[in-house]
C-alpha cells in the first residue's frame, strides 16, 4: 500500500512516526501548500496538495496530517473523494476496544484507550493518551488533545476541539465546533460555537466559523 500524506507541520510529523512504527505503508508523498515547487527528498515526494491529482492510484491511501479541525474539513470536503480512500491510523500502543467504531481517516494517537461501543467519527485525532469512555460518541473533524478525558455516554458535535488534559463527566454533549479549554471540567452541556474554560467550565466566547 502506497500513502499520500497531506499536511508537513508537526502533527503530521508524528504521523509519519506513527506510519514507520506500525510498517503497514510506503509513504510516497508528502503534500502541503507550502511546497510551491516540488522536489524529492529520501525518495519521497514533496509538493502542493493539488499534486495529489497525479499520485493516486488503486493501491494508494490518503491521510490529512493537519491538526486544525477546520482546515481538516475544508481540505476534505475539496478533494470530495470517497471515504474508502482515507487511511485511518491506529499507534500499536493505543487500546482500542473491538466493539468501539472508528471512521476513515481518523488518526489514533500512541497510548490513548477507546472503550466499549465508542463511536468516532470521520477524520478525528484521538490525541496522546486521551482516554474515549464506552457509548461515547464522537462527531466528525474533532479533537481530543493529550491526556483529556471523556467519560461515558458523552457525545461531540462536528468540529470540537477538547484541550490537554480536560475532563467531561458522564452523558454531556459538546456542541460542534465549541472548543473547551485546557485543564478544564465539563459538568453541564456545551452549546454548539462556544468557548469555555474553566473547573467548572463557564462559556467565554462565541466562536464564528468562517
Amino acid at each position: 500500500m502506497k500513502v499520500i500524506i497531506l499536511g508537513d507541520g508537526g502533527h503530521s510529523r508524528v504521523i509519519q512516526e506513527m506510519l514507520e512504527t506500525i510498517g503497514s505503508g510506503e509513504v510516497i508523498a508528502i503534500l502541503d501548500d507550502k511546497y510551491t515547487q516540488g522536489f524529492q527528498r529520501n525518495g519521497v515526494i514533496h509538493a502542493a496538495i493539488s499534486f495529489l491529482w497525479k499520485l493516486l492510484r488503486s493501491n494508494t491511501k490518503i491521510v490529512v496530517a493537519i491538526g486544525h479541525n477546520e482546515i481538516r474539513k475544508r481540505i476534505v470536503d475539496e478533494l470530495n473523494l470517497p471515504a474508502s480512500l482515507y487511511l485511518s491510523v491506529i499507534h500499536p500502543t493505543a487500546v482500542i476496544s473491538t466493539s468501539a467504531m472508528i471512521g476513515s481517516g481518523t488518526v489514533i494517537m500512541p497510548y490513548a484507550v477507546v472503550n466499549a461501543k465508542a463511536d468516532i467519527g470521520r477524520h478525528c485525532i484521538i490525541n496522546t493518551a486521551a482516554v474515549v469512555e464506552h457509548d461515547c460518541v464522537i462527531g466528525d473533524y474533532t479533537h481530543i488533545s493529550p491526556n483529556a478525558t471523556l467519560a461515558g455516554n458523552v457525545s461531540t458535535g462536528e468540529g470540537v476541539h477538547v484541550g490537554s488534559a480536560a475532563t467531561i463527566i458522564p452523558g454531556k454533549h459538546i456542541g460542534r465546533w465549541s472548543v473547551i479549554g485546557a485543564g478544564s471540567t465539563v459538568i453541564e452541556p456545551i452549546p454548539a460555537y462556544s468557548k469555555a474554560v474553566g473547573s467548572p467550565t463557564r462559556i467565554i466566547e462565541r466562536i464564528l466559523i468562517k
